[in-house]
């Protein structure tokens, strides 16, 4: 029965997901910790989850299409119209998955919004940093633009960076 591979294909979604979750918390410590030696790596591994995602989703999505056939209802059905549609246990088990996926998502979208931010400040710090040493100043003028020029003021140093 095609509830048995959706099922199965959802679990693994899931399992998916999570890793993705787990795998952008350690890009955060990497970047809260000022640790970029390795963060290539992790964005690396990030982007392996993203695409097992991907080629998941086409699975869920045929098998999602093979139920909602056998269902009677839209082959685009959503999650929760599969489980609204399905018989006992399967609608219970679905509307849990659709529970997980949208707490999941949720978690995830917060954690990447925490990481831009940081790549974002750490970006700029750097850029802050060599324009001190270029010997230029960048500030904005009255539209908002970036201007570069004006007076250098005396930096102190720390030659430990």
């Amino acid at each position: 029965m095609s509830l048995t591979d959706l099922a199965s294909v959802l679990w693994r979604s899931r399992e998916l997901l999570e890793m993705l979750l787990f795998k952008l918390e350690e890009e955060q410590l990497l970047l809260a910790a000022n640790r970029s030696r390795w963060l290539s790596h992790a964005t690396r591994e990030v982007e392996v989850v993203l695409d097992q995602i991907r080629q998941t989703e086409v699975i869920r999505a045929a098998y999602a299409q093979e139920v909602a056939a056998e269902l009677g209802i839209d082959p685009e059905a959503s999650l929760g119209e599969l489980a609204d549609a399905a018989p006992d246990p399967w609608s219970d088990l679905l509307h849990q998955h659709r529970k997980a996926f949208l707490l999941l998502t949720s978690e995830i979208r917060a954690l990447a919004d925490v990481n831009r931010d940081l790549l974002t400040a750490g970006q700029r710090a750097a850029r802050e940093t060599m324009l001190v040493f270029a010997e230029s100043v960048e500030t904005y003028g009255p539209q908002g633009q970036t201007v570069t020029g004006g007076v250098r003021r005396p930096t102190l140093v720390d030659e430990a960076i």
